[in-house]
């Protein structure tokens, strides 16, 4: 078979060769060594050799694999500051009730995982002794994401720290009683503690990238230098396979974030069994960081194996650990001497001869517990070498034992993860290897004691010490005593209370002028970070472009062949806009990084993140749902929303069911505005709620989701009276009556219908106003309804009080007292939308909506495929006061047959 990656003579035509003589005894050099030495001493001379050119700055393909050792050897390993013993202690009692906690939670079928922390122990262990940079020291600290399925040992540190007491370790799973703690990292859940939940794999990493990148840009753009944070990322080898893991690996490469640490603990299991069963993850792993620009640290192995390498004369033991797949290794691990004899030494006539210098207790030292991810001194060396590259982000893959510790029961055993429990026999035999103070008697009633070894021990005083001297506990979180950011002027929101005229304006565009004036604000302008993926001219956001200008790191390097033009594209090392190219997972890393930054570095940021509504919440829910868990504050925003309003586009931009998605989130508020006002009023109570003064019983750490559309539709003024922008905020107001609209209903007692609808239904509906008024004798009142699920959430509440014996009228049934005759409502989304509030409408309730799936063709097209014109809320309308018997069922027939339904 042909090597698709070897070079054909067409490809050495197009390189000539000034000295062909050299060449070929370069070549004949090769061959030479591969005669007298063998292949593989050849190819390790090559590697040697691309090896040193790359580190003199030669111009070559990368190596993308090395040998399956580690990359420090231990002849260039740093001594470890500290006292490597007194680590140990501590790191045994963490071990210890980590599996306590876990175990003692068992009886109540709460689950937990206990292996997970086992393997990793010591990458946490030598960061918090010397890495990890706390927050009450200057700066920010550094930010950390712990792998969640380790978060016992995490819990049991802060409980040795005496953060955390038994009784919370005894609730750990059990939240509703006030004192637990949550499963995995969770900041709504444990706010002092946690910082970023990580439990959704792959998203820990996604984040971790941008939290990185947007650290750089708040010290580019002046807002805070957080240049000395360094933001480390635990993962596990089997998360790797989610493709959010790698998604962003080049950005980070690319803006060379030195300031981002990946660890991935290489325990070579998943869930189910092997990552790689047949393969080999570390160097699947390696060829992809070194492909993507990355700096590779792998710490594989511990010093047991350092005999065996200097026996390894021929290369034989380098080579075997190449070709074995990760599932044989997990075998080595749960079989005997002879076994290993045979089947990894047997292989190979040097590596027979090299067993025979090793006894048994050797080997199965080395193939049972000899990890690099095992050993401090290993980790420190792999972790100082992180910190200290500079130029690209460095990944560290660390190799350990799934269930290390843990006795032959877990270790490397493929059900090891979903095993919650150690046996009391088991526990004496892992005090025992762990060396730990613990009496036989402690266990009383056959329940597992927690081990502390006093508040006033060595091992507390030295946890806390180097804790102090890295600036304080971690993690943490720090809530800041942050003043409220001030109001933007007035004017900027009221300028659209008069309406637009004659102009036709779309509220996507109303959205973008609002914000244009927020950005000029002298005292709250610079926060602002607008995020878009791509997508700025479709949003007609190319104005901000060359005023606000786009960040990197680099500037611009190039002349932009718009440059000529006002609205040229500018890049600066101090831009303002995000503009992340065609990835709305990256553009909502983005968003939560900024959106936390009020805790994560004590500056309020305020972003905004636009985007087409349909590949929002469709594509990347699961990020909504991390950015509520994470506290985080800002403005989603739909664009070009709605089922019928993008003509031609059809069904995969055709957005009938974003409302419904973010209704599921308790953290999202998600309004549907119609009129420009109305964004502005919307987004002038958002600035008011999460950056000002809340009001009391109100949540800051909410996020708004604004659905805006892409038709050029009239924007009317705002209405006068009271409680208009109580409504708009809170879900529903009356925009006009029949009589307001100035439409003569044929008499006063005329059939009335209250017509509800959002967004840009609520232009179908002043003409089925109309129409119902000038063609069928029917007075229909119209109301916007900025939020159906405001207007839920309300009456729920409302619903919760009234069990607890409290009087509460749910708002939505406030605004509708008194409101004569059924009420039909409409918007451009399912009926699942609008039938959110139908259970509290005291009237005849019923609805219209885009349900299926979307098409192409044009707005009107559409609309009447989907029954939801101004035409079809006619007949709708009609039908329901025909079976009130407030107008004759003939009318139904007839309207529909006038209007060609």
């Amino acid at each position: 078979m042909t090597d698709p990656y070897a070079i054909q003579p067409s490809e050495l035509d197009q390189l000539p060769d000034r000295d062909p003589e050299e060449t070929a005894e370069w070549q004949a050099s090769l061959d030479a060594v591969a005669k007298a030495a063998g292949p593989h001493r050849a190819a390790y001379l090559m590697r040697r050799t691309l090896e040193r050119a790359e580190g003199n700055g030669i111009a070559l393909p990368k190596l993308l694999e090395t040998d399956y050792v580690n990359t420090i050897p231990t002849s260039t390993e740093p001594s470890a500051p500290g006292d490597e013993e007194m680590e140990r202690k501590i790191t045994a009692w963490n071990r210890w009730n980590a599996a306590a906690m876990v175990t003692r939670g068992s009886k109540y079928g709460v689950g937990g995982h206990i292996a997970t922390f086992a393997s990793a122990a010591w990458l946490y262990e030598t960061g918090f002794n010397h890495f990890f940079k706390g927050k009450e020291a200057d700066g920010s600290g550094d930010q950390l994401y712990i792998q969640g399925h380790a978060s016992p040992g995490i819990y049991a540190r802060a409980f040795l720290d005496g953060r955390l007491d038994e009784q919370q370790l005894d609730n750990f799973r059990r939240e509703s009683g006030g004192n637990g703690l949550p499963s995995y990292p969770h900041p709504r859940r444990l706010p002092w503690l946690w910082e970023f939940p990580t439990v959704s794999m792959g998203l820990g990493p996604l984040s971790a990238i941008y939290q990185a990148r947007f650290n750089r840009y708040l010290t580019a753009r002046g807002i805070k230098d957080v240049s000395d944070s360094h933001v480390w990322a635990f993962l596990g080898d089997g998360e790797m396979d989610e493709p959010e893991s790698t998604a962003a690996l080049a950005l980070a490469s690319r803006e060379g974030l030195d300031n981002l640490t990946f660890v991935i603990n290489c325990n070579l299991q998943r869930l189910d069994g092997p990552v790689r069963a047949n393969f080999k993850i570390v160097q699947e792993l390696e060829a992809q960081f070194r492909g993507a620009g990355w700096n590779v640290i792998k710490t594989l192995w511990g010093t047991a194996w350092d005999e065996l390498f200097q026996l390894d004369t021929t290369g034989a033991l380098v080579r075997r650990l190449r070709e074995v797949p990760d599932a044989q290794v997990q075998t080595y691990q749960t079989r005997g001497a002879a076994y290993i004899r045979e089947d990894f030494f047997g292989k190979d006539p040097a590596l027979a001869e090299m067993a025979k210098l090793l006894s048994d207790d050797k080997i199965l030292e080395c193939f049972h517990l000899s990890r690099g991810g095992h050993e401090a001194r290993k980790v420190y060396a792999a972790y100082k070498a992180a910190v200290e590259f500079k130029g690209a982000p460095t990944v560290i893959l660390a190799q350990t034992v799934k269930g290390h510790t843990l006795g032959e029961g877990f270790a490397s055993k493929n059900a090891n993860h979903q095993m919650k429990k150690l046996s009391v026999d088991e526990f004496k035999t892992m005090r025992d290897l762990l060396e730990l103070p613990i009496k036989d008697s402690d266990f009383v009633d056959g329940v597992v004691p927690y081990g502390h070894p006093g508040a006033d021990s060595p091992e507390v005083r030295y946890l806390q010490e180097r804790r102090a001297a890295l600036g304080g506990p971690a993690p943490a979180r720090r809530t800041h005593a942050l003043a409220p950011l001030p109001a933007p002027a007035e004017k900027a929101f009221a300028s659209f209370d008069k309406g637009s005229g004659s102009q036709n304006v779309a509220t996507t565009m109303a959205f973008v002028r609002l914000i244009k004036d927020l950005v000029r604000d002298k005292e709250t302008g610079k926060r602002w970070v607008p995020i878009v993926p791509d997508e700025a001219r479709t949003f007609g956001m190319e104005s901000l472009f060359p005023s606000l200008g786009i960040y990197s790191p680099k500037g611009q390097t190039y002349e932009p062949v718009d440059r000529d033009q006002l609205m040229y594209y500018k890049e600066a090392k101090n831009g303002q806009i995000l503009n992340e190219g065609i990835t709305e997972a990256g553009s909502m890393a983005d968003f939560i990084a900024a959106s936390t930054a009020y805790s994560t570095h004590g500056e309020a940021m305020i972003p905004f993140y636009i985007f087409y509504s349909m590949f929002g919440w469709q594509r990347t829910a699961d990020q909504m749902w991390q950015l509520g868990d994470q506290l985080g504050r800002g403005f989603l925003v739909g664009a070009t929303a709605g089922r019928t309003t993008l003509t031609g586009e059809g069904l995969q931009h055709a957005d009938g069911h974003s409302p419904v998605i973010a209704a599921t989130n308790p953290a999202s508020l998600t309004y549907d505005p119609a009129f420009a006002y109305e964004v502005a009023a919307i987004v002038k109570d958002g600035l008011r709620r999460m950056y000002g003064e809340a009001a009391p019983g109100e949540d800051p750490n909410v996020f708004y989701y604004l659905t805006v559309y892409n038709e050029p539709m009239p924007q009317p003024a705002k209405p006068t009276g009271p409680g208009i922008d109580e409504g708009i905020v809170k879900g529903l107001y009356r925009f006009n009556t029949a009589e307001s609209a100035g439409l003569d209903a044929a008499a006063a007692n005329a059939p009335r219908i209250q017509l509800l609808s959002s967004g840009t239904a609520i232009h179908w509906a002043l003409k089925a106003q109309q129409l119902l008024a000038e063609e069928w004798g029917v007075a229909a009142d119209v109301w916007s309804a900025t939020s159906w699920t405001e207007l839920r959430r309300d009456a729920l509440e409302a619903d919760a009080a009234l069990l607890r014996g409290e009087e509460r009228v749910p708002y939505v049934r406030q605004a509708l007292a008194g409101a004569e005759g059924p009420v039909l409502a409409v918007s451009d989304y399912m009926r699942q939308v609008p039938d959110q509030i139908a259970q509290w409408v005291e009237q005849d309730y019923s609805s219209l909506g885009a349900d299926g799936f979307g098409l192409s063709d044009t707005r009107e097209g559409a609309r009447r495929h989907f029954g939801v014109d101004a035409e079809s809320i006619v007949v709708a309308a009609l039908a329901q006061l025909a079976r009130r018997g407030e107008v004759k069922a003939t009318a139904v027939k007839e309207a529909r047959e006038r209007y060609g339904l």
